[in-house]
């Protein structure tokens, strides 16, 4: 691919691939679909969050496994488009992307928690590593019914595989995604403790009559 501008330094390609990989990532995909269908403020129901998980709490499925592809989408379109420009550019976008997503600068940085995101990033960097942490999260949620454990398993789990299949590279980026995860699924993990959380299909305490996940 041909270089409109032919920098010298690394820094400025590095530079633009984290500015914009943050301002793709940020894009509030579930907000948007939500008010565009009509639904109003997806952040005014269910646990507030923007991210696929909550927009099955207004009963359209159709509506979440569109917000699930377009989360993902965003983090495979910046590491894909940034790879032009090699691995390390492409590494730099795509965990700006996943930044983006869970600290949007429209929402005041209160954004989703990522597992789209970062299932779509791996896919964009390592497919081997992304369809690994996809049939993880599948494999989890098909089998326990917790959607929030089946995220923390695979975020767990990808850095582990990335080392031996890809490399030191792909799997710190993992890695460092993966402790935002934990870190944006706190809540969660207090209540799989107590054995509080909700499983896939299950309402959630305070949700009315729509389906939790």
């Amino acid at each position: 691919m041909m270089d409109p501008v032919a920098w010298d330094s690394p820094l400025p390609y590095y530079f633009a691939a984290a500015v914009l990989g943050y301002m793709l990532g940020a894009i509030p995909f579930g907000l948007v679909i939500t008010k565009l269908s009509g639904l109003g403020d997806i952040r005014k129901i269910g646990s507030g969050n923007i991210g696929a998980t909550n927009v099955l709490r207004t009963g359209r499925k159709d509506l979440a496994a569109l917000t699930l592809l377009l989360d993902g989408g965003k983090g495979t379109a910046a590491a894909l488009l940034a790879a032009w420009y090699g691995p390390d550019v492409m590494l730099v976008a795509a965990f700006a992307a996943f930044v983006g997503h869970l600290f949007p600068i429209w929402l005041k940085f209160n954004g989703g928690k990522g597992v789209a995101t970062f299932l779509g990033v791996l896919l964009g960097v390592a497919w081997p590593i992304g369809v690994f942490a996809i049939l993880c999260w599948l494999a989890i949620a098909f089998t326990l019914r917790y959607s929030s454990l089946s995220a923390l398993v695979a975020a767990a789990a990808s850095p582990v595989v990335a080392w031996f299949v890809v490399g030191p590279d792909v799997a710190a980026l993992a890695a460092l995604m993966a402790v935002l995860v934990y870190i944006r699924h706190h809540q969660n993990i207090a209540r799989l403790a107590k054995g509080e959380e909700p499983k896939i299909g299950k309402k959630k305490p305070g949700d009315g009559n729509a389906p939790a996940a």
